[in-house]
Order: structure tokens, then C-alpha cells, then sequence
């Protein structure tokens, strides 16, 4: 009752501080700078809010607030724009949209879930702001209830998933997830130093390699490449399909669905660590075995849009919760939102135990500023939704070069190093084989980015268990299964039941289509040739390093199982059974009138550009020389397109105050910006 007490007034004060004109004036500005950030692949909330720390020193705390606030709310709804439309992840958050959304796109239907999309984010941003209301009064003992072995169970939740996203061969499911844990691994480990799959003589891999390129590497670069194959636009009908408010109804029919998926997103966004990177995937999980007849997912289905949308803007509420309660950031743009907050006013704003007490009216400003936010933000996305579903009807071929332009200078600005370029080739080129032999690539990716956790929550949970076992074994019993733990076992084993059931389900959609047993078995051989070469490194590691080396081993041993057993089916079953599945002879790409090696050769040739001359040289010979031979555009609109793009990145990269990848030419010759 004392909470209540002190609540209520400072719910009113905190409602007279946003409703000033003024500070509604920032947070719409906010807003529309959360919608370009949102937009572009790539960059997302960590940016943009970089993009605004040097504008906080000294701000009135309630203006920079609404600036910070609107910005951080809206970008997990603007990202949906290139998921959708292109097929490219805007963020971490919206990798799982793009595989019902980007179908849905391709048969015309990008407006129907582009609004579906804003509708759902709407609803799950509002859902986060309810709770993160009540959560400053009673999430304290929860957060803190939630220790490693917990955490630890959260994660292989979010591993259970890859039973539900394994594709028509559950094995070939559970060693792509391998293989992406694996390469998660890559570089120096955390907690003792060793390296692994590195060497200091190659200084880019011992950091490892970063989400944002493999994102792109694994979803944005195959379905660029293949749609530039095929010759088309992104959809086959070049028609926008049926308007906004078909995807409200679409909503509204779900309801349930997303109210379930909106929990999911705060509760997942309340345990630090997690949150964007993993709370889509979940929640498609988890409209995937709610949902009778699975056969439309991953070809179209509404709900594989609802369920992500709905929870990854919830998660921005319950990644408030430990920011403001606790000062423990959830995620990397709340780690710049602490930062920031501390540079407002005269700098006595801290987030906190403090905060609660001292500015409780300034902690509830966020909360409905948070939600203001996602109604102004979802209402400009619904309105530019039909406008902006166009994109779907022109011809590939002239947005490809803008595509690949903006992957690159995503991916270069995860790292400021060339490196990152040639990494997201390789990946690309690991996307491109998963997606011609239907191997998951949403498990690879789901294995990639829950790598470090497992890693870290893991080893950390076994130090601690070991300390406690030493002392009592009903202390450390009582340590790992936790009432919590023994939830989450039951609720990952009820997942890995219903995921099982699904794949024998789809296992028997039937035959492929007759073709060479070789290029399916050489792909496989390839991976079980990496992951015994990642064994062997990991065995080397020194024995006094056991942490380092005991997760590589045990999931490279288990992924490196799957392929053999993968490869005793291949030898006894005939070529046309479902494991030997390529879209080279039966899908999208078997009569695409491009080949992949030619047209992945004009992205090689952007990057061998910037190499030898720096990204904006290349850029330019890249884009009139596609637009003029591979578009077969007249010279008046390769010209105008290539210096529209030029002046784009151009503009995008001083307003952010990003670097171009630089070149050898600048070794010899001081250019004048932009060139350099």
C-alpha cells in the first residue's frame, strides 16, 4: 500500500512532464529518427543512439529522455520494413519475421504483413509499458530470483527452438545449429583466454566475428543472390496485394497469440543478456507448435509475423526493467541508454535503487513516453506502409547494387576493419549452400547467437555448483534445480516433444525431385571436415584451461554425429528422398536464367574495389557498370542511379559520422572525405 501510495502522485507528475508540447516535439522527432535508423540493415538502436550521445551533455533530463525513448521504441518496428520487403534482418530482433514475412512479399502480399507486422509491434510495445509500469513495484525479487542456472535454462530454451526450425530433416536442423555454435566460438574465449579456430597472426578472428554480418551473411545474401538470378521483382505478380487493414484483422483474429508472444518479449527482455538476439525466436517457436496446420510456415504464414512482431517491441519494456531497477543493461543500446542518462541535466540522474526513490516521476516519464512512442511510431509505419510496399514491384535487378551497398556498409561499420567484408562473403557463401541443400538456417543462426551464452552461463553455473557440491550435496542440488529450473526443464522438454512431432510430420511432405547425389554429400563432407578441424583445435587447448575447450567438444562432438548419421542415410536412401534436397534442381533457383557463381561475382567485385580503391571508388564503378551491363539500363538512368546512391551513402554516413572501408590507393594519395 506504501508503493501504491508514492506511485500515484508520481504517475500524475510524470504525466504533466510529457504532455508539454515541447517534449512531445522531441519525442516525435525521436521517432522519425528511429524509423531511418530502423530502416537501414544493419545499423539499429546501438547506432542511433550513438548517433545522439553527443547531443545529451546538459539536455533537460525529460527532453533527452523523449528523444532516447522515441528512438529506442520504434527501431524494432521500422526493421521490419527490410525484413519484409527484402528479406534482409533489420535487426537482431527481426531475423525470424523475415521467414513468413519476406514470402508473403514475394506473392504480393507485402502490405497486408507490413501492417499486420505494425499492428502486432503496437500492441506488444504496449503490453511492455503496462508491465514495466507494474514491474517497478514488483520485479525486484523476481530479477533477482533469476541466478545462472536459470539463465542458463532460458538459453537452451531458446536452443530448444531448433527442433521446431529444423526443416523437413531434424538431424540436418541439429548440426547446422552445431555448426553455428561452433562458429560462435570462433576467437578468443572468455573465460580463460585460449583461442580457438584463431591466431594472433590474424588479429580479426580472435575477437570472433559479430551478429550483424552473419545476420546478413546468412538471410540477406542468399535471397539477394537469388532473386537477382531469377530476374524479377519480389513479387512474382508485382501486385501490393490487399491493403493495411487486412492486417489489422489478421491481428485481430491472433490476438491471443500475440498477447502470448508480448509476455514471452518482456519476460525475456527482463533477464540481461538475452533480449533481441534470441525473444524472436522463441516466440516463433512458439506460434509454430501452437498452430495446427504447421505446413504454411516458412512459406507465408501470418502467424510467424504476428508472433516475432508482438514480442520483440514488448522486449523493449522488460529491458527497462533491470536498466532502471537495477542499472544492469539488458541489451547493448540500454548499455548506451545508461551511459546517456547520466550525461543529462547537471548529471545527478543515476539508474537504480536510487532513481526509484530520488526520481520516481522521471522513471515513470519513460514508461509513457516508451508507450507513446510505439502509437506515434506504428501509426507513421501503417501510413507509409502501402508507399513504401512498392518497393516489391520493381524489378530486382535495380535494387540489388543499393542492397548490396548497404549490407556493406552495415557489415563494415560492426568492426571498422576491410575484414568484415570478407567475412560476410564467407558467410554469405555458408548462407547460400544452407539454403540450395535445405539445411536450417534459422538453427544455424539460433546456435550462433546463444554460443556465448551457453558458453559463459555454463561454466559459470559449474564453478559455482562445484563450489557448493564440496560443501553439501543437497546444497548444490538445491542450487541447479531451482523451482524456476525445473519449470523452464519442463517447458524446453515440452518444446523438444512438439518439435519432434512436428519434423516426423513434414519428413513425410514427400519426395524431391531426381537429381545428383554428389553436390548434397560434398556439402556435407565440407561441414564434418570443419568440425573435425574445430575438434582438434579445441582438444589442443592446455587441460588447466578445461572451460575453454569442454562446450566445442561436447557440441562439435554431437554436431559432427548428426553429419555421420546424415551421411550413412545419404548412402542407403535413394537420391530421391528428402535428405538430398537442392533447390539447383528443384525450387526457386532450378530455372533461374543467371548462374550463382557469375552473378555472386559482381558482389565479389564491390568488395575487390574497395580492397584496391576505398568503398566510394568502387561503389561508383560497381554500380554504373551493374545498372549498365547486368540492368541493361540506358545511360541517363545508370548515371542518375548511380549518383543518387553516391549521394545517399554519402549523406548516411555523415549524419551518422561513419568511415568508408578504406582502400591501398589511400596508402599513396591523401583523397579529400569522402573519398577517404
Amino acid at each position: 500500500m506504501d508503493a501504491l501510495a508514492t506511485a500515484l502522485p508520481a504517475l500524475g507528475e510524470a504525466w504533466a512532464l510529457i504532455l508539454q508540447p515541447v517534449v512531445l516535439g522531441y519525442l516525435v522527432l525521436g521517432v522519425v529518427m528511429g524509423l531511418a535508423v530502423g530502416v537501414f540493415p544493419g545499423l539499429g538502436g546501438i547506432a542511433g543512439l550513438s548517433l545522439l550521445l553527443p547531443f545529451m551533455f546538459g539536455m533537460e533530463p525529460v527532453l533527452g529522455l523523449a528523444l532516447m525513448i522515441g528512438m529506442v521504441a520504434v527501431v524494432p518496428t521500422s526493421d521490419t520494413f527490410a525484413s519484409v520487403l527484402m528479406g534482409i534482418p533489420g535487426s537482431s530482433a527481426s531475423q525470424a519475421t523475415v521467414l513468413d514475412g519476406f514470402p508473403m512479399a514475394k506473392r504480393g502480399q507485402a502490405a497486408r504483413a507490413l501492417s499486420a507486422a505494425f499492428t502486432s509491434s503496437l500492441f506488444g510495445g504496449l503490453v511492455g509499458a503496462l508491465f514495466l509500469t507494474l514491474f517497478i513495484l514488483v520485479a525486484r525479487p523476481i530479477v533477482l530470483a533469476f541466478g545462472l542456472p536459470e539463465m542458463l535454462m532460458i538459453t537452451i530454451l531458446g536452443l530448444s527452438m531448433v527442433s521446431v526450425l529444423a526443416g523437413r530433416v531434424a538431424l540436418k536442423g541439429l548440426a547446422a545449429a552445431g555448426l553455428g555454435l561452433m562458429i560462435g566460438t570462433i576467437g578468443e574465449a572468455d573465460a580463460g583466454g585460449s583461442l580457438r579456430m584463431a591466431t594472433y597472426d590474424i588479429p580479426y578472428l580472435t575477437d570472433g566475428l559479430q551478429l550483424v554480418i552473419v545476420g546478413l551473411g546468412i538471410f540477406a545474401i542468399p535471397e539477394i543472390v537469388s532473386l537477382l538470378r531469377q530476374d524479377r521483382s519480389i513479387a512474382k505478380d508485382a501486385k501490393l496485394g490487399s491493403g493495411w487493414m487486412d492486417g489489422v484483422r489478421d491481428w485481430a483474429a491472433n490476438k491471443w497469440l500475440s498477447i502470448r508472444c508480448s509476455l514471452i518479449g518482456v519476460l525475456v527482455g527482463v533477464i540481461p543478456g538475452l533480449g533481441g538476439s534470441v525473444v524472436d525466436w522463441i516466440a516463433y517457436g512458439h506460434a509454430v507448435q501452437t498452430t495446427k496446420d504447421k505446413s504454411n510456415f516458412g512459406k507465408g504464414e501470418i502467424r510467424g509475423v504476428i508472433g516475432p512482431e508482438s514480442s520483440n517491441n514488448a522486449k523493449e519494456g522488460g529491458g527497462l526493467v533491470p536498466t532502471l531497477l537495477f542499472g544492469i543493461p539488458g541489451s547493448g543500446s540500454m548499455a548506451i541508454f545508461i551511459g546517456a542518462i547520466a550525461l543529462l541535466g547537471s548529471g545527478d540522474i543515476e539508474v537504480g535503487p536510487n532513481m526509484l526513490r530520488d526520481n520516481l516521476d522521471i522513471t515513470y516519464s519513460i514508461v509513457w513516453l516508451l508507450a507513446l512512442a510505439n502509437v506515434v511510431g506504428t501509426l507513421l509505419c501503417i501510413a507509409a506502409s502501402g508507399g513504401i510496399a512498392r518497393l516489391t514491384t520493381i524489378r530486382f535487378t535495380y535494387l540489388a547494387p543499393f542492397l548490396f551497398m548497404l549490407i556493406s556498409f552495415a557489415a563494415f561499420q560492426s568492426g571498422q576493419n576491410f575484414e568484415d567484408l570478407l567475412a560476410l562473403f564467407a558467410i554469405g557463401l555458408i548462407g547460400i549452400f544452407l539454403r540450395r541443400f535445405d539445411w536450417s538456417r534459422p538453427a544455424f543462426l539460433i546456435g550462433f547467437v546463444l554460443s556465448n551464452p551457453v558458453e559463459k552461463f555454463s561454466n559459470q553455473a559449474f564453478q559455482i555448483a562445484s563450489f557448493r557440491f564440496r560443501s553439501s550435496f543437497a546444497e548444490g542440488m538445491d542450487y541447479i534445480f531451482s523451482p524456476i529450473v525445473i519449470i523452464l526443464i519442463v517447458i524446453t522438454v515440452v518444446s523438444v516433444v512438439l518439435g519432434i512431432r512436428q519434423a516426423k510430420t513434414i519428413m513425410a511432405e514427400g519426395d524431391v525431385k531426381s537429381g545428383s547425389k554428389r553436390a548434397p554429400i560434398v556439402f556435407l563432407l565440407v561441414i564434418a571436415a570443419y568440425l573435425v578441424t574445430a575438434l582438434i583445435n579445441a582438444q589442443m587447448i592446455p587441460d588447466y584451461n578445461l572451460t575453454d575447450k569442454i562446450v566445442p567438444l561436447v557440441v562439435g562432438g554431437i554436431s559432427l554425429l548428426c553429419c555421420l548419421i546424415i551421411l550413412g542415410q545419404m548412402m542407403l536412401r535413394p537420391e530421391t528422398d528428402v535428405v538430398f534436397a537442392d533447390k539447383e534442381i528443384a525450387g526457386e533457383d532450378a530455372d533461374a536464367p543467371y548462374g550463382l557463381w557469375s552473378t555472386l561475382a559482381w558482389f565479389a567485385s564491390l568488395i575487390a574495389g574497395t580492397f584496391l580503391f576505398g568503398f566510394i571508388i568502387a561503389l561508383v564503378g560497381f554500380m554504373l557498370s551493374f545498372l549498365r551491363v547486368r540492368a541493361g539500363a540506358g545511360w541517363a538512368k545508370t548515371l542518375i542511379l548511380t549518383a543518387a546512391g553516391l549521394a545517399f551513402m554519402c549523406l548516411m554516413a555523415g549524419a551518422l559520422n561513419r568511415d568508408f572501408p578504406p582502400g591501398l590507393l589511400q596508402d599513396a594519395v591523401d583523397l579529400p572525405w569522402p573519398l577517404n
